[in-house]
């Protein structure tokens, strides 16, 4: 049987404590814009796009949240990655995060790419990612790029 394909991530949705603190944090900080809000008996959804990929990102809070933090040591997300185009992309994301009091770790650099981690405000890792090109990486290198380092370079904080 041939193997079905699929395209890309249709979207990413993710379960937050402050659904209002949230998206304002990602319109701030990531420049993605409300597109919906919609209130189920159960949760409440508000969905951000990121116009110049089309990204969507759905936050949601639920009722009964147990007001934990993200904790990426626990089963289920790791982070969630995003892709820029050059290496000095990172440096500009890095100044827009202190400018913003965005926590996040410096620029690391790899064999296989480099790495800008920081949080949001209920914790959840998510990092830019910049792959190093083949001819530099060496393919072999390159192939293991979508495995990024990310999940350890910001230290786990409570």
């Amino acid at each position: 049987m041939e193997l079905p394909q699929f395209t890309g991530i249709g979207h990413l949705d993710l379960s937050v404590s402050d659904i209002e603190e949230s998206a304002r944090w990602y319109e701030q900080v990531l420049g993605l814009r409300q597109a919906r809000r919609v209130d189920f008996e159960e949760r409440t959804m508000i969905v951000l796009l990121h116009q110049p990929t089309g990204l969507v990102i759905g936050l949601n809070q639920h009722m009964g949240h147990p007001g934990e933090q993200f904790d990426e040591r626990r089963s289920g997300l790791d982070h969630v990655g995003f892709a820029v185009e050059r290496r000095d992309d990172l440096d500009a994301w890095q100044a827009r995060f202190a400018s913003l009091d965005v926590v996040h770790s410096p620029v690391a650099d790899t064999e296989v790419g480099s790495a800008l981690v920081f949080r949001d405000p209920d914790h959840i890792q998510l990092e830019m990612w910049w792959s190093r090109p083949r001819d530099e990486a060496g393919s072999a290198q390159a192939a293991t790029a979508a495995a990024s380092p990310g999940s350890g370079l910001l230290y786990h904080s409570s």
